[in-house]
This record gives C-alpha cells, sequence and structure tokens, in this order.
C-alpha cells in the first residue's frame, strides 16, 4: 500500500485537525503516525457510526476532521453517513480500508463478502471515490479533498492493503 507518511503529509498539507476512527490492521500505521504527531488529534470511537457524527460537530465548530475507517465499518454507518454527513452537506474525506479486496479464490470470486459490498454500497450512496493502493495513487486523496470541498460532500479514498 501507499507509504502511511506519504499520507499524514497530505493530511498535515490540508490543515485536517482530526482523525477521527477506529483502527485496523490496513490503517494501523497511519494512526501510529497520526498520535506521534502533535498537529492532528485521534479521536477513536468504539463503532465507525459515531465517527461521522463527531466529524460534523467538529467541522461545524470550525474543525477540518477526517474519517478512517474499515469497510464492515463503514458498512455498519449507513444511517450515521445519511443523517449527519449527507444531510448536514459535511465535507469530510472518508479512508475506508478494502478489507478483502485481494482476497479471491480460485475462481476469482471474493473470499470475504464483504469486499463485495463496499464499492456498490458507495455507488448506491453517490458517494465519490478512489483507490489508494501505492504511492502512485496518492493525488487520489488530492482528489477527494476537493470532490468534497467542491460538492459539501463526503468523498472516500479506498485503502488497499496495509499502509507501510
Amino acid at each position: 500500500m501507499a507509504t502511511a507518511q506519504k499520507i499524514v503529509d497530505i493530511l498535515k498539507e490540508h490543515n485536517i485537525t482530526h482523525a477521527i476512527g477506529v483502527p485496523d490492521n490496513g490503517s494501523a500505521k497511519i494512526y501510529e503516525l497520526l498520535r506521534d504527531d502533535s498537529l492532528i488529534d485521534v479521536i477513536t470511537v468504539t463503532r465507525e457510526g459515531e465517527a461521522f457524527a463527531i466529524a460534523a460537530g467538529l467541522y461545524i465548530g470550525g474543525k477540518k476532521p477526517i474519517i478512517i475507517i474499515q469497510n464492515t465499518g463503514f458498512l455498519e454507518s449507513g444511517d450515521a453517513i445519511r443523517g449527519t454527513v449527507i444531510n448536514m452537506e459535511i465535507p469530510v474525506v472518508v479512508f475506508i480500508g478494502y478489507r478483502g479486496y485481494h482476497n479471491r479464490d480460485e475462481n476469482g470470486d471474493w473470499v470475504d463478502s464483504v469486499a463485495t459490498f463496499l464499492e456498490p454500497t458507495l455507488n448506491a450512496w453517490n458517494l465519490p471515490y478512489k483507490m489508494l493502493e501505492h504511492d502512485t495513487d496518492i493525488e487520489n486523496i488530492e482528489w477527494a479533498f476537493k470532490k468534497s470541498s467542491a460538492s459539501s460532500l463526503p468523498a472516500a479514498v479506498l485503502l488497499i492493503g496495509h499502509a507501510t
């Protein structure tokens, strides 16, 4: 996956004040770097849906949050997404770990069923997204910030693999 430090550097360039979510294996290095950085406060939540309400409150209070969660938690968060960041038009970038993306059987079918639901759900909810797997995809973070800012709605970056 992309280098965690490069991701954090971009967050700093965008003056992100808070990173909210539930750490997982794919985002662990990003969270580790963020916790060691005094410029971005990390808020861990017990359920991913809470991250959207907290991000909305922070944004209304003049802060600039991002959300970092896994696809399983994103799917759990449907009503929180609808009721806060979409209805309230909160331009937040959501980093979503794409658990199961590389796990396919010999027929090419996904082994982890959560991988089959993520992109169709994003499309059904009209949430724009781009993938981030390698450092060559790092410009997709910039795209997400521009997209969310222009629309006053969330945009997603799908994290493929484990940040290094």
